[in-house]
């Protein structure tokens, strides 16, 4: 490698990659096929492993097996081609993987800039138990990382967070932005369970933290004020009419009751969907404000998509 840097850089991209069970295309092979090339030796590839299989993260909240025997046949595969020793540890991480099951759940892990990990149980499906909240989604991810970058606006707040599913965003302001009290929601039963577990294995538990059924149709005002969120979040939640609907009236309601710093992150797969969230929320005399500028890469995920950040605000009567 031609600096320590360089090499820590490629070895956190391997790391970052391989926790989220990125495509094998995202990582950082050039990097690794040109220092075989010139050294014909498996040190850098046995650094990698301690990266990613035989790191403490993947003992305890590991990637699918299938993923793995892939990722590390693709390593073998390389070695092999540039000619290298061969590697015991290598042959030693694939046999553990050889035989397991694949299992419709598994963890992914992501890092943050400090260093720990938010590992997240997750499942395969899509689409799983008629819901879509199983999975963790680019929204949340740049919700997470536009906290990362301005952690004043959840520093000793209560914050309310709507739609969490698995809870990549909320652990991660937890975990990094020392919000004063934390209230993760959702409205499937399913989901709740899966969020409950993800908050319990990250170290997170009440006061400080709760978890919450709110039925954004059905919340009382009672529940809504006992929670008494002065800051409110939301991801990947403005998908379908029907659910954005309902979303707009909670959100209304929110606004009216208290003045809470409001900030919804969507991925805007359908322009017509995301303008009529928008334009209900007009009529109701909500307006919002496009929040500029972008956010530090901290996780890996395809940013092809237009993602939307933006503050709801009461307009003056």
């Amino acid at each position: 490698m031609d600096s320590d840097a360089s090499k820590a850089d490629t070895l956190r991209g391997f790391q970052a990659c391989f926790f989220v069970m990125r495509r094998l295309a995202a990582f950082p092979w050039t990097v690794l096929e040109k220092d075989l090339e010139s050294n014909k030796s498996s040190d850098l590839i046995l650094d990698i492993l301690k990266h990613t299989c035989l790191h403490p993260v993947c003992r305890t909240f590991p990637p699918s097996a299938r993923f793995r025997r892939t990722f590390l046949s693709e390593l073998i595969r390389r070695q092999e081609a540039a000619g290298c020793e061969p590697l015991d540890e290598l042959y030693d991480a694939l046999a553990e993987v050889v035989g397991a099951e694949d299992a419709a759940e598994f963890y992914k892990s992501y890092f943050l800039p400090g260093g720990e990990a938010v590992s997240l149980l997750e499942n395969a499906a899509l689409i799983s138990e008629g819901t879509t909240g199983l999975v963790t989604w680019e929204a949340a991810l740049y919700l997470a990382e536009w906290a990362l970058d301005h952690r004043q606006v959840f520093a000793g707040r209560t914050v309310l967070e709507l739609g969490s599913g698995v809870g990549l965003a909320g652990i991660a302001i937890c975990r990094s932005c020392r919000p004063g009290r934390f209230v993760f929601s959702d409205g499937h039963p399913r989901v709740l369970q899966t969020l409950r577990s993800n908050v319990r294995l990250n170290g997170l538990t009440s006061p400080a933290v709760g978890v919450e059924r709110l039925d954004w149709t059905a919340a009382t005002e009672g529940q809504l004020g006992r929670i008494g969120a002065e800051t409110v979040i939301a991801s990947d939640v403005v998908y379908d009419p029907g659910v954005a609907a309902g979303l707009a009236k909670l959100l209304v309601r929110i606004l009216r009751s208290s003045s809470p710093d409001v900030f919804i992150c969507s991925t805007v797969r359908n322009q017509e969907t995301y303008s009529g969230f928008t334009q209900q929320l007009a009529k109701e005399g909500v307006g919002h404000q496009v929040m500029p500028g972008g956010v530090a890469g901290v996780f890996p995920y395809s940013r092809d998509s237009p993602i939307e950040m933006i503050k709801l605000f009461k307009r003056s009567e």
